[in-house]
């Protein structure tokens, strides 16, 4: 039963009881025609009744509905990307966090300091940090977080080469081979949850964490609830739990605003902010410059020179930004320019130039206005899927490629990861990732440029984006950082090898009253916390 129905059955039955009191009052007494006997003593009048006050209405918990656009088969912290949502989720917490101005902030520890080497970290553990089954949060239960991680994740396997050793129950150093100057950032990524080892029984389907919130159900690849972790170590929490739906279709999300049955979701698309824009009594909107980049990889293996660059001059960023109506800023490279670390430039689109480069490199339009080549059509296969408006770019490269003559078929996936960046089985792959961690490019730089990342089977990484990239993972002079990391986006644009599309604006829709699901936070690994609040 809805808040407002239970209300009005309330009032309705203390209506009757009411109506029920008032009649049933004393008979007045009988009078006859007899000689009246001697007086006797007056009867006190009863004391008027009191009407009850109307019941109280229960308390409806504060259970959050919320949309989500991505699911997964598990939620183990330390696996994949899996993390991300039991960060989001709030069941599982870093050592360290991002806040909203990029700064790295104390959460599960308290400090940190460098050895004069800047080899050897030490990090002492917040004070009364605990697991949800009351459980204290140990340097030695994060020591083997931290080597369980190395194991489970192949992204973090050269956590094996770190030396962890534990001080005391509050204090444990983290020795690298080599200077490792991202090491804060690193340690505020979601993948570095600490999990009760010993207390998990169940790492896929109920994980023990630190967070404001525990696992209530989970349904792999949908529906996960949450409750409120009422052992909860860092404060009061403020939900009583709050329930994520997969929804990856962005119509599908606008209707279930409008119909109230979701509370919230991120990545607006420009069509639906529009229409909660024109509602601000219903809706809250939030629009922040943020760091998640939409771009597509071009295959060499699969692609000319001359085909590639043909592409990156005829994929019109700026038209593309334009249509999809302020959610995304038109990127020139993975990070914005005004950091210093985003100082590259790519040629401007040049439809004219790239016909001119087709031609010359032998191919020749047909009666159907496409380009062919030895009697084959240039035909190129965009890999997509259907979120963060990849949907959409993808249509928009379609009608693009087509006006000079270029067809492309697209083929969609749910789970990127497990199909064609997988397999390499693509021409063109489009791709959504955050590529700033922490106001630092080596992330980025790493995640997709290096000979071992998934990206290397469309055959970019050279051996001297390899030694630049190693270079940067241990510079520590902030301007010769960001002069590498320039250097090594450079190469990737020059090669033709990626296309820098958008840099997400973080766009978060709420019904009025609902705060505090990381609205004002860059990062999309935060949602919500023990501050998340709804209106009664």
């Amino acid at each position: 039963m809805s808040k407002n129905k239970m209300i009005a059955a309330l009032l309705a039955l203390c209506m009757a009881l009411s109506l029920a009191a008032c009649g049933g009052g004393q008979t007045a007494p009988e009078t006859g025609t007899q000689t009246p006997a001697a007086p006797a003593a007056e009867t006190p009048a009863a004391p008027a009744q009191t009407q009850p006050e109307p019941a109280a209405a229960p308390a409806q918990p504060k259970q959050l509905r919320l949309a989500e656009s991505f699911a997964y088969a598990s939620l183990d912290a330390h696996k994949d990307y899996y993390g991300w949502y039991t960060s989001i989720y709030g069941v599982t917490e870093t050592l360290f966090k991002v806040g909203d101005d990029l700064s790295v902030q104390p959460l599960l520890a308290k400090d940190y300091s460098v050895s004069d080497d800047d080899k050897t970290w030490t990090v002492t553990l917040a004070d009364g940090a605990a697991f949800s089954n009351g459980t204290s949060v140990t340097a030695d239960m994060v020591k083997r977080n931290l080597e369980r991680l190395a194991e489970v994740n192949e992204r973090f396997a050269y956590l094996a080469d770190y030396t962890f050793a534990v001080v005391d129950d509050h204090t444990l150093t983290i020795t690298t081979p080599d200077v490792y100057p991202t090491m804060l950032s690193d340690l505020t990524a979601p993948e570095f949850a600490i999990l009760d080892l010993d207390g998990t029984t169940d790492f896929d389907n109920a994980p023990v964490g630190t967070g404001p919130f525990v696992v209530k159900s989970f349904e792999p690849e949908g529906t996960v609830e949450v409750e409120k972790n009422t052992a909860y170590w860092n404060g009061d929490v403020k939900l009583d739990g709050a329930t994520f739906y997969y929804m990856q279709d962005d119509e599908t999300k606008l209707m279930a605003m409008q119909s109230g049955d979701i509370d919230g979701y991120t990545s607006v698309t420009a069509a639906a902010k529009e229409i909660y824009a024109a509602d601000p009594a219903t809706y809250q909107l939030t629009v922040i410059p943020a760091t998640r980049l939409q771009f597509y990889v071009l295959n060499k293996n699969r692609m000319d020179d001359a085909v590639r660059a043909a592409v990156n001059l005829t994929v019109d960023c700026d038209a593309i930004a334009a249509f999809l109506g302020g959610t995304v800023s038109a990127a020139v490279g993975p990070f914005s320019p005004s950091a210093p670390y985003g100082k590259v430039t790519k040629p401007a689109v040049d439809t004219a130039k790239a016909k001119a480069l087709l031609e010359a490199d032998g191919y020749a339009l047909n009666a159907s206005g496409v380009y062919e080549k030895d009697g084959k059509p240039l035909s190129l296969n965009i890999c997509y899927y259907a979120a963060r408006s990849l949907d959409s770019i993808s249509l928009l490269m379609q009608e693009q490629l087509k006006a000079i003559g270029v067809d492309a078929t697209l083929t969609v996936q749910e789970d990127p990861d497990a199909t064609y960046v997988a397999s390499g089985d693509y021409d063109i792959a489009l791709y959504c990732m955050i590529a700033d961690k922490a106001g630092d490019p080596y992330y980025c730089c790493n995640a997709l440029f290096r000979q071992d990342s998934r990206w290397a089977l469309a055959g970019f990484p050279t051996a001297e984006s390899e030694a630049l990239i190693n270079k940067l993972q241990s510079e520590t002079d902030v301007n010769q950082r960001a002069a590498l990391a320039n250097q090594i986006v450079q190469m990737t644009i020059d090669d033709n090898a990626y296309g820098y599309v958008g840099l997400f604006n973080k766009t978060t829709v709420t019904q009025n009253g609902v705060t505090g699901i990381a609205e004002s936070c860059p990062f999309d690994f935060y949602g919500i916390s023990a501050d998340t609040d709804m209106a009664s």
